[in-house]
């Protein structure tokens, strides 16, 4: 069975579950819900965010027969759209869908305008975005153990990324670290700035979305060493996954719908679910591929401890690259344990 195969029918069993778990026992039909228009607020207008809001409340509003619209509140590093969906009323009607951004800036800011852990539910992890280590070819590493050599022999290594607290920072932070490297962060713009720093040779590396990398490594002008993920993805099946190189590497952080705190469990449940099923779709599913992300929803209690651990995560290393002091506690991690 090719690949590429595999992993879909992978993804579609993994998916399968997670509906499953969501229609036992304790999963009750909320009557009448919706019966009003929902909200989806996120970030960017044409941000990976964007897009997958687009594929998924299209197809709640089909089988829901209410309006399902998007609010694009672009600010503070997402946490405009937080706040709003923070304050609003817990009934299921306002949802925030949100990236790995979520998580970094609850471990990295002090003062934000809302509790990460306190003020919201979890409603289902989508998934994760497939992250590659990229470097010039004419560097002359074919591989991460080649790379790290390549590093170590040098007093540092620059990385680049979208800016300080992003999410390729962080990113490239951590392969520094389990790698064992001294690297230095270089940020600018975006990320497609970041990948065009590597292919150019001015900067050694780069953590980043195959999005704006793809078409690089397709042709030849970026060397994809390996994907920050746990498995191979099928847009890039003879590149190896990360932990083949680095055992132990988690992948990176994931993208969340939650809802504010309070909204009733099967509420929660119902949404997560039928956000599943639309994940499962094979038209839903094609698109997602072809884009590099891999859809893994889970329930609402698996989502509130997965993003609790992420926040710690992001916290540590947060504190390593110097983005928050070392005194500083995991407070908003350690929130509602």
């Amino acid at each position: 069975m090719p690949l590429l195969q595999r992993l879909c029918w992978s993804t579609a069993i993994a998916i399968g579950v997670a509906i499953a778990a969501l229609a036992g026992p304790a999963y009750a039909q909320p009557k009448n819900f919706p019966n009003k228009p929902v909200r989806f607020v996120t970030t960017g207008p044409g941000s990976q965010n964007d897009l997958l809001a687009r594929l998924i409340t299209a197809k709640l509003s089909e089988s829901w027969g209410q309006p399902v619209v998007i609010e694009n509140r672009t600010g503070a590093g997402g946490a405009l759209a937080a706040s709003i969906v923070a304050k609003a009323a817990p009934d299921g009607y306002t949802l925030l869908l949100q990236s790995s951004q979520f998580a970094i800036g609850a471990a990295i800011h002090k003062n934000l305008p809302y509790d990460a852990v306190r003020d919201f539910a979890g409603v289902t992890q989508l998934g994760f975005s497939t992250n590659a280590l990229i470097v010039a070819p004419s560097l002359g590493a074919k591989s991460v153990k080649d790379f790290i050599a390549f590093a170590q022999a040098r007093p540092q290594v620059l990385y680049s990324s979208a800016g300080a607290g992003s999410g390729t920072h962080m990113n490239g932070a951590k392969f520094a670290l389990a790698a064992g490297i001294k690297a230095v962060h270089v940020g600018f713009k975006s990320s497609p700035e970041a990948v065009v720093e590597v292919v150019t040779a001015r900067i050694h590396y780069c953590v980043c979305p195959l999005g704006p990398t793809l078409a690089f490594i397709k042709d030849g002008r970026a060397l994809a060493l390996a994907v920050a993920q746990v498995q191979r993805s099928p847009l890039l099946p003879d590149v190896p996954a990360m932990p083949e190189a680095i055992p132990g590497y988690q992948r990176d952080g994931s993208f969340i719908l939650l809802a504010p705190a309070g909204t009733p469990r099967p509420i929660l449940n119902q949404i997560g679910g039928n956000v599943a099923r639309v994940l499962a779709l094979p038209e839903v599913n094609e698109r997602l591929q072809a884009m590099g992300f891999v859809p893994a929803p889970t329930t609402p209690g698996e989502l509130d401890k997965i993003l609790r651990s992420d926040i710690g995560t992001f916290a540590r290393v947060g504190r390593i690259v110097g983005l928050i002091a070392a005194a500083q506690p995991e407070a908003q991690a350690a929130k509602g344990r």
